[in-house]
């Protein structure tokens, strides 16, 4: 949420679509846990009207792929009648990029991801990097990768940290809101 809200305020964003992975490609992952990620992105989002949930990747299903995700946005944003037509390169240079936040651990990897010199067309991505972390990312512009890091200061969440708490009964209110703590002990997330 502070990364969202940081690019509301600092980069000049008037809203900011938040996609919950169906099935992330790259680990593993239970079914059960999709929708309960889905509906506590919802919550953690409701109180700010410039944060926009989009299920399209569960309407989709099979594995999320970002490049196939975008396409879909493009799709409907510049009313293609085909994803096909997205793919052609000649449409691509007259597109809008999309700026996509990602962390530095997700995008140090962006080079294994699905269609990743198609994805790399059609998107800006804003890095948020950790507090007291060294990165060296020039390589990456080097092959065409758009991107600029924040200069947020970064308050590092995960969710091995939030499943530690949780098993340990320690709090977790400083780490999500009331609504998705609710919501975990409710369903009993993540072992509680």
């Amino acid at each position: 949420m502070a990364m969202a809200e940081y690019a509301l305020d600092n980069l000049g964003f008037d809203r900011i679509l938040f996609i919950p992975a169906y099935k992330p490609p790259h680990k593993s992952y239970d079914d059960n846990m999709s929708m309960h990620r889905l509906e506590m992105v919802k919550l953690a989002t409701q109180n700010n009207s410039k944060f926009e949930v989009s299920d399209i990747e569960f309407k989709r299903e099979g594995k999320s792929y970002t490049y196939l995700t975008v396409l879909e946005i493009l799709k409907n944003l510049y009313d293609y009648k085909s994803p096909k037509q997205v793919r052609d390169d000649r449409l691509l240079t007259n597109l809008e990029k999309i700026s996509f936040i990602i962390g530095t651990d997700a995008f140090e990897k962006i080079e294994t991801w699905y269609e990743t010199d198609k994805l790399k067309k059609l998107i800006d991505f804003i890095v948020f990097v950790r507090e007291n972390e060294t990165v060296n990312l020039d390589y990456l512009k080097e092959k065409g990768y758009n991107f600029q890091f924040s200069k947020m200061k970064f308050l590092d969440i995960s969710s091995t940290e939030l499943r530690n708490r949780i098993k340990n009964n320690e709090p977790i209110k400083d780490l999500v809101t009331k609504e998705v703590e609710e919501y975990i002990y409710k369903n009993g997330l993540y072992g509680n």
